[in-house]
């Protein structure tokens, strides 16, 4: 389903809102499989407003959703390169080299991703998961920071995994000024939207010149 066509292109008062997205939940209002998994109408009581980009259904952390399409598109486009930011629990003790890596983009099989920024990161306070990560006995775990400005599928799951330390769990902490806070697993909250990116957002798309004359 592409939700970008449920959102209106412009509208009087736009809206933002930060969520934190549980563990198992799925970024969509409604669930046609059989499954029946949870989805954001459990949490969102607010009408006409839908994610603006994805975070899949066992990552956790910061989604954003809003009643405008053209700031749905601003946030969500990855030709606006919008930066997001992840805490990565990953299996094994993250090295320097690995870490390298990242920096400086690993290749996949959809191609090399582009340069991130990637730090070692001291356990983060955060809330636990349920159920708890998979964790092999003997086997250390370390958590990372990783920014990104692609929107590639599962990619920094396929990052990780490619540097040779497979992530166990993943929280998304920002998305370009906008950041978690202390929102805990299932709160929301309405956000001020940067006039600067309000403005990009609904600027009127420039008229593209067919290039035949007196054709409009």
């Amino acid at each position: 389903m592409n939700l970008k066509n449920h959102n209106p292109t412009k509208v009087a008062t736009p809206q933002l809102i930060a969520f934190n997205k549980p563990f198992q939940v799925l970024c969509q209002f409604t669930d046609q499989s059989p499954k029946q998994r949870q989805t954001l109408a459990a949490y969102i009581p607010i009408p006409d407003v839908y994610a603006a980009g994805r975070l899949d259904y066992d990552s956790e952390g910061l989604l954003l959703l809003t009643n405008d399409g053209r700031l749905q598109q601003r946030i969500a486009d990855p030709k606006h390169k919008m930066a997001k930011t992840y805490w990565v629990q990953v299996e094994g003790d993250i090295t320097t080299e690995a870490l390298q890596q990242l920096q400086l983009g690993v290749c996949l099989n959809d191609g090399p991703t582009l340069p991130a920024k990637a730090r070692r990161l001291s356990a983060p306070k955060v809330w636990p998961r349920q159920p708890p990560i998979r964790q092999r006995q003997h086997i250390p775990t370390s958590w990372l920071e990783l920014t990104i400005r692609e929107g590639r599928n599962r990619q920094v799951r396929r990052m990780t995994a490619a540097v040779g330390f497979p992530t166990l769990r993943l929280i998304r902490v920002a998305i370009g000024p906008w950041q978690l806070h202390q929102l805990a697993p299932g709160e929301f909250a309405l956000l001020d939207i940067p006039a600067e990116i309000l403005n990009t957002a609904t600027a009127p798309a420039k008229r593209r010149f067919s290039g035949v004359k007196g054709k409009k």
